[in-house]
């Protein structure tokens, strides 16, 4: 580890402000790497991995501890239950630690933040964790099967109860092992500058580990790199980070030449972009979000990658802009969501989401829909998505769409690979599931406004 810096305090604060003050894990990850850039690349590696891992295992973890000790963890003091849960996160999945290592920077760590009379409490639960460590009883997955998914995969019991209603046992395993699993970082080349070919040979040439992907001829995984933004090829507006679910987005808008697009809740643009790409700098994308921070990224991007076709604005979409009623041949409606698809990569989504927040944010897709659906001209396009696998936020507001507006559902099939194709692609609607096709779990349906 770093000299001057004891990497460790850093995780602990983090977790403290992370679990503890609620606040949003990526915006506390990217300003603490932010402030320690300077830390070697195995250093940061070892923050982000104990950090992201610390809030993802949180369950897990808490049911180890609490089988070692007789004080719960959510008696326990703050500090000190997070730093049981690092050194549990160490001793039981980072292999590269030493048990002993994990245990007596736990100790000191508690000393150096004033808990010298409870050392003997962090030592002796964690010592006892080392010694039994294989020996650990977890809940019967034929007796408690959602008690046995809530704890290995560290998932709350009600989203596992509403999967388990949705889809079959062995589905929502494999959700959660996906959610879990270490993934590579999807982009997509941005063809105004470099042909996906130019762009793998470029990123090899930087060092950076190229994989194809397996839906589209112009999108990578990539890995392997040090910091994303300090590449020349991301500076220069070579490449943008996306999901391949997310371009599938703009796959099945089948945008065309001068077409008016509008994409209501846009941030960080990756759709916008990729539209305003596929037009070739003809016609105009308006891209919206609800916040100037939101837009300033917008904002960050389109500069980065050169696209001239393309506004950022901010704007409600709750609220009607008269001047757009029937003016866009295309809507993006890629609406705010609960997020259970892309869980993997935003390790607190679970914990923040809730039945009641759920719920809530059904009635506000409804509430935009009701008002961006009138941008929409006769015989334009609606696109609906959302990052979530919930049939209340997806299949059954497609239903509720069909009924409330005059707009049909128009086929995917043309639009998309050949091994998407299913009966709901038919109907018009795919509901790709985390790790399915190696993506996040994505919702997409295409209406087309009826002409008469």
């Amino acid at each position: 580890m770093s000299n001057s810096v004891n990497v460790r305090e850093v995780v602990l604060a983090m977790l403290i402000e992370i679990i503890e003050e609620d606040n949003y894990s990526h915006i506390v990850m990217n300003q603490t790497l932010k402030k320690y850039q300077y830390l070697e690349k195995k250093d940061r590696a070892f923050l982000q991995r104990l950090t992201e891992g610390c809030v993802e295992q949180r369950i897990h973890l808490d049911y180890i501890i609490d089988q070692f000790s007789k004080v719960k963890t959510t008696k326990m003091k703050p500090v000190i239950r997070n730093i049981l849960r690092m050194g549990v996160y160490q001793i039981k999945f980072m292999d590269g630690v030493p048990d002993s290592a994990a245990c007596n920077e736990a100790v000191k760590l508690a000393v150096k933040k004033g808990f010298h009379t409870l050392k003997g409490f962090v030592n002796g639960v964690l010592r006892n964790i080392i010694r039994n460590k294989d020996d650990i009883k977890y809940p019967d997955v034929d007796k408690e099967p959602v008690k046995y998914l809530s704890v290995w995969y560290s998932m709350p019991d009600w989203i596992i109860i509403k999967w388990l209603n949705e889809y079959d046992f062995n589905t929502v395993k494999s959700i959660l092992e996906y959610s879990l699993a270490n993934k590579a970082t999807s982009i997509r080349t941005n063809k105004l500058k470099i042909s996906p070919e130019q762009l793998e040979e470029r990123l090899i040439s930087e060092g950076v580990t190229v994989q194809k992907s397996e839906l589209f001829d112009y999108a990578f995984k990539i890995s392997g790199y040090n910091y994303l933004s300090h590449m020349n090829s991301f500076q220069e507006g070579l490449f943008q980070v996306q999901d391949e679910s997310s371009m599938l987005v703009s796959e099945i808008a089948n945008v065309r030449e001068n077409n008016i697009v509008i994409d209501v809740c846009a941030a960080p643009g990756g759709k916008s972009l990729h539209i305003a790409e596929k037009l070739k700098g003809t016609g105009k994308v308006i891209s919206r979000d609800l916040t100037e921070y939101k837009t300033e990224l917008i904002i960050e991007n389109r500069d980065r990658l050169g696209i001239t076709n393309m506004t950022v604005e901010v704007a409600d979409a709750t609220e009607l802009d008269k001047n757009c009623i029937e003016y866009a041949d295309l809507v993006i409606a890629d609406l705010p969501c609960s997020g259970l698809g892309v869980i993997g990569k935003k390790t607190d989504i679970k914990y923040k989401m809730t039945k009641e927040k759920q719920d809530e944010l059904v009635l506000m897709q409804r509430q935009i829909l009701k008002v961006v659906s009138q941008y929409v001209k006769k015989g334009g396009t609606l696109i609906y998505s959302t990052c979530t696998v919930n049939r209340d936020e997806n299949e059954e507001n497609v239903k509720w769409i069909l009924d409330e507006f005059d707009f049909s559902l128009d086929s995917l099939d043309s639009y998309i690979p050949s091994k998407l194709h299913s009966e709901t692609t038919k109907k018009g609607y795919i509901q790709l599931l985390p790790g399915e096709h190696d993506t996040d779990g994505f919702f997409i349906a295409r209406f087309v406004r009826n002409k008469e």
